[in-house]
């Protein structure tokens, strides 16, 4: 079975290589995709309706077109892993929880103990938490494992 994983939230970091790199390594029948994480690129995905002088109509568009993406991949994956960092608030990354929680999709957060009671409304919907990407891995490879005892 192949597992179609979703990985979204905080972009500054190399999280999302490390799972991805972990599931290789593991041998896991899994198929990523993400949210755009290069920051310019996403902050410029609205420039193609014509170009802006207010930076909010700007960032309107482009959270529009974003948004698309985002949904579209939620609604296809299996599986959400949704990444809170330390150093930003990832207002995005909540959203993208609340989408799953309404689609009943599952999904795993992670992040630090540090955001424990700032998440927890967040946390309460998740099927897991992890602190680590190595956990995350361990997840996913429990999921896809075929032994029944």
């Amino acid at each position: 079975m192949t597992l179609k994983v979703y990985l979204c939230g905080e972009i500054h970091t190399d999280w999302r290589e490390q799972i991805i790199t972990g599931s290789k390594a593991a041998g896991l029948d899994i198929k990523f995709s993400s949210a755009v994480t290069i920051h310019e690129a996403s902050d410029a995905a609205g420039d193609c309706l014509g170009q802006e002088q207010n930076g909010f109509w700007r960032d309107h568009k482009s959270a529009k077109i974003n948004a698309i993406r985002t949904k579209t991949l939620i609604e296809q994956c299996d599986l959400a892993v949704i990444r809170f960092g330390e150093q930003y608030k990832q207002w995005n990354a909540a959203f993208d929880a609340g989408y799953c929680a309404a689609l009943n999709k599952p999904y795993i957060t992670l992040h630090s103990e540090a955001l424990i009671h700032p998440l927890k409304e967040v946390d309460g919907s998740a099927q897991a938490w992890a602190t680590t990407p190595e956990q995350v891995v361990e997840i996913l490879a429990y999921l896809l494992s075929d032994q029944l005892s």
